[in-house]
């Protein structure tokens, strides 16, 4: 271990074994200066400058030097002051030669100028709960109604928000028109009076708004499903009112099975004691267990038209819900439960409304 021909390991120890040469099998060693000088290298042409696809950008050729020149990418500093002073120019001169085009007025959505603009008067009083707008007019014309203490019989006469109107000695409100649709249960009665104080389907409804609202039609007290209350009086006339021809679809069940000539008969019309009436569709129920159980389609608003019909025919209605009205459905709304309509159905059933009385023109 003491001869001098002993080799040093790298970590101060000496060792009679030679140091290994990790790159001795390599072509071009590090350590040797010959494998560097015998590496080929690549030279570059002006022809092979322009197909180079380094990091670097040689596409500016070379300069007096033989260097290849970069391509300069970075984005040049704006010229604010000239920019300001065009921009300056161009607002001057369009104030001097004025507007080409008549600035465009202010468009505002038909609630906002419901609730804040001018309205006319025979809409206002069929806002407050009073009646319709056609008989609102007659209210006008007979000098009924007083706008701020002065009598107005003018047909379009418009108010604003800030007026007083009165019919009478009553005070009307501008309420907001409210919609409220509900699943009438079973022993609640439509009428807002009764003698006999019988469960009414206005304590149902009685924490759904500060506004009166009003059903608009009726069922009867066994009869179930949905009933719309609102306080918008014009839309009631046009939804009740027979021209409109407003489909209601039911489910009825009955005491036995409906035969299939009695339900040729039905399609046909049955004749009551007030007239004929022919609904617009009647089919069994699919999926029922009998049929004892069928559905009727009919706009007809007369007094308990249904059971009328299959008391006609000899059959007895144990159970009827009305499930359609006025392409409003009961879906996700349990017995005795309300919720108020979305702004598209709001607008449907204006325009089926007057869509029908329209057609019967």
């Amino acid at each position: 271990m003491g001869d001098d021909s002993a080799f040093d390991n790298g970590r101060g120890r000496k060792s009679d074994r030679p140091r290994r040469d990790n790159n001795r099998n390599k072509k071009y060693s590090p350590r040797s200066k010959e494998g560097f000088q015998s590496r080929p290298r690549r030279r570059f042409d002006d022809d092979d400058a322009s197909s180079y696809s380094g990091k670097r950008s040689f596409k500016g050729g070379r300069d007096q030097r033989g260097r290849f020149k970069k391509e300069d990418n970075r984005p040049r500093r704006r010229d604010i002051t000239g920019e300001s002073s065009i921009l300056s120019e161009i607002v001057e001169r369009r104030k001097q030669e004025g507007r080409l085009k008549p600035r465009k007025q202010k468009i505002l959505t038909l609630e906002f100028e419901e609730q804040h603009g001018p309205i006319r008067l025979n809409k206002y009083i069929a806002n407050a709960g009073i009646c319709s707008r056609r008989d609102a007019d007659v209210l006008i014309a007979s000098g009924a109604i007083t706008v701020n203490g002065e009598v107005v019989t003018e047909m379009g006469h418009k108010v604003m928000p800030t007026d007083e109107v009165r019919y009478g000695d009553k005070v009307l409100q501008r309420e907001k028109p409210v919609y409220v649709l509900l699943n009438k249960p079973k022993d609640y009665i439509t009428t807002t009076d009764d003698e006999r104080d019988r469960a009414n389907v206005m304590e149902l409804v009685r924490d759904a708004c500060q506004e009166r609202i009003y059903p608009v039609g009726r069922l009867d007290r066994d009869t179930t499903g949905l009933l719309l209350l609102t306080n918008d009086g014009d839309l009631t006339k046009k939804l009740t009112h027979p021209s409109s021809h407003i489909e209601k679809t039911y489910m009825v069940e009955l005491d036995k099975p409906f035969a299939s000539v009695d339900m040729d008969t039905i399609r046909h019309g049955i004749e009551l004691s007030d007239g004929v009436v022919t609904p617009d569709d009647v089919e069994y129920v699919e999926g029922a267990d009998s049929k004892k159980i069928v559905g009727i389609t009919i706009h007809s608003g007369k007094n308990r038209v249904i059971r009328r019909m299959f008391d006609a025919l000899g059959y007895e209605v144990v159970k009827l819900d009305r499930v359609i009205f006025a392409g409003l459905t009961k879906k996700d709304l349990p017995r005795g439960r309300w919720r108020f309509l979305t702004k598209n159905e709001i607008s449907f059933l204006k325009m089926i409304s007057t869509k029908n009385k329209e057609e019967e023109k």
